[in-house]
């Protein structure tokens, strides 16, 4: 597969993946923990069909150290033993606010409340950008078709 055109190269493309990037930035040096930012990330991009995305955090996160089952296992958290209560309440809140057009009431209270007992308001602050910033992502790439399969953990710095 192709992508659709080289978007990374392109100078446009760059003034406004620097934006995403400094967004992104911030999110990382906030105090939501790393793994749970990797889980949220692989998650959506699982969701998003973002195979470049889905591709780059799940070898980012081994690299940093995450075990294989946890990346194996994913998609099926609910049923996983190997996460916790706030990483699960991580990605209850991450599948509702990406899936937002799914459901006429967009994230439920429940989500946000059970999310609320694990993270402070920066965490969750933190949380809710990172969502975004990953679900911006994804449509970049989901649109352009960028291809995967490729990534090297820390490509991008």
């Amino acid at each position: 597969m192709e992508s659709r055109l080289d978007y990374f190269g392109h100078p446009l493309a760059g003034k406004v993946l620097k934006h995403i990037n400094s967004a992104d930035r911030v999110v990382s040096d906030s105090t939501l923990p790393a793994s749970t930012r990797e889980l949220v990330k692989i998650r959506v991009s699982q969701i998003n069909g973002c195979g470049f995305c889905t591709d780059m955090h799940t070898k980012d996160a081994g690299a940093a150290g995450e075990a294989v089952q946890r990346l194996h296992l994913v998609a099926a958290w609910r049923e996983a033993k190997v996460y916790t209560d706030s990483e699960r309440a991580a990605l209850e809140l991450a599948e509702q606010g990406t899936r937002i057009a799914d459901a006429a009431g967009g994230v439920t209270d429940e989500a946000w409340t059970n999310a609320a007992k694990y993270f402070d308001e920066d965490q969750l602050v933190a949380l809710i950008s990172l969502i975004a910033v990953i679900n911006a992502y994804n449509r970049v790439n989901v649109i352009n078709r960028q291809p995967a399969g490729d990534y090297r953990p820390g490509q991008f710095g």
